[in-house]
This record gives structure tokens, C-alpha cells and sequence, in this order.
């Protein structure tokens, strides 16, 4: 296991001349620099989370391939986005579960961005037939959902839930069921926020780790 992994203050410089830049042939002239400040690190950060992963859990993927694996592609799907800039002025991981197909799966998170950085774990926009197990599960057990969602050990590490919601109850439940804002949730994220200078931290794998 390698603990000798640090990031430098670079990756951020690139990340905040990108958003200043934000197009492609600046990307293009600066590629050499993507690959070095951004790419290179991640994937060296990836592959050196992978074996206090499967200490957390052996479920879990810590994939260091360039392209398909944890790391999160530059670049934008525009498609359907009236902001039209072509890359994500961010650099994102997800160490999602090994029967994955994509992203909307449970997983832990890290988002590495100048003056927004955070680590999370959980599932974001889980389809339709996921999200409903889990509200059903709430349902199904109220007091466990409380107590997890409660526990002592969250607020200690100050994690708090986060992520979208429903402006209404979702159809099928009950809009006065005690727990109906957490029914609302689209999202089930734990989240801790952390500083630039922590993930520039020499124990900062060791930080997400825990």
C-alpha cells in the first residue's frame, strides 16, 4: 500500500487557467499540460486508493484505467446544456460498486475543484426501480433509517446528507408519512467538505480513506 502520494498546488493552477480558458483550442495547446496536472495525478491517486479500498470494502472499484475507469472524463455532454463550454472545470473520481454499468450506482466520490472540494459517499440519481427499494427500505424500517442517518460517528466527521429532491411527495407514498423529506430525496450522498490545502495535504489519501 502506498501512502507516499501527494497532489500539487499545479493541479489547481491548471483547473483555474482552464475555467479562465475554457475552450477548445486553448485545451489543445495545452493538452501536454492536462495529461501532466490533471490526468497523470488522478490516475496515480486511483491507483494508490486501491488497496485502502479493499480494506473498506472489497465490493468497491478502484479502477486507474485512462479511459472507463474511476476517473471521470474532461470533457462535457453538451447535448442537452445551454452552457455550451466543452470541458468540466473540475476533476472528478468514482469508486463505484464492481457490478456497476455506470455512474448511478453506489460508490464514493471524490470532486477535486479550486475553492470546492469534497469526498462523498452514496448514490447519485439512481434509477427509477433503485430509488424506489430504497424508499421502500426507509419505510419498511423507519427507526434504522433514523438512527443511520442520525449516528453520532456522521456528525462527528461532519457528513451531512446532500442532493436533489422533489418539490412534491413521489407518487405512491404517503405526502404525510413522517420521513417524507428524506422520500423526497432523488440523491442519497454523504458528503464532507474539505480545503484545497487539505487535498494538497501528505496524509490526504489516508484523510479520504477515513
Amino acid at each position: 500500500m502506498s501512502d507516499n502520494f501527494q497532489f500539487e498546488p499545479s493541479l489547481f493552477k491548471y483547473l483555474r487557467d482552464l475555467k479562465k480558458h475554457n475552450e477548445r483550442p486553448w485545451f489543445k495547446a495545452n493538452k501536454a499540460r492536462y495529461e501532466d496536472e490533471l490526468r497523470s495525478p488522478m490516475l496515480q491517486f486511483i491507483e494508490d486508493f486501491a488497496p485502502h479500498l479493499e480494506k473498506i470494502s472489497e465490493n468497491f472499484l478502484a479502477d486507474a484505467r485512462p479511459i472507463g475507469g474511476s476517473l471521470f472524463r474532461i470533457h462535457r455532454d453538451t447535448r442537452f446544456a445551454k452552457d455550451k463550454t466543452p470541458y468540466k472545470t473540475h476533476a472528478g473520481a468514482h469508486f463505484r460498486h464492481v457490478r456497476a454499468k455506470d455512474f448511478h450506482a453506489p460508490g464514493f466520490y471524490l470532486h477535486i475543484e479550486p475553492g470546492n472540494v469534497f469526498m462523498g459517499a452514496g448514490i447519485w440519481r439512481p434509477y427509477t426501480a433503485t430509488l424506489s427499494k430504497i424508499r421502500d427500505a426507509i419505510i419498511a424500517d423507519p427507526k434504522r433509517w433514523i438512527r443511520i442517518s442520525n449516528a453520532k460517528s456522521l456528525k462527528n466527521a461532519n457528513c451531512t446528507l446532500v442532493g436533489n429532491s422533489l418539490k412534491r411527495p413521489p407518487r405512491g407514498y404517503d405526502p404525510e408519512h413522517p420521513l417524507i423529506e428524506d422520500l423526497k430525496r432523488k440523491d442519497f450522498i454523504l458528503a464532507v467538505d474539505a480545503k484545497e490545502e487539505d487535498a494538497l495535504a501528505p496524509d490526504f489519501i489516508k484523510q479520504f480513506a477515513k
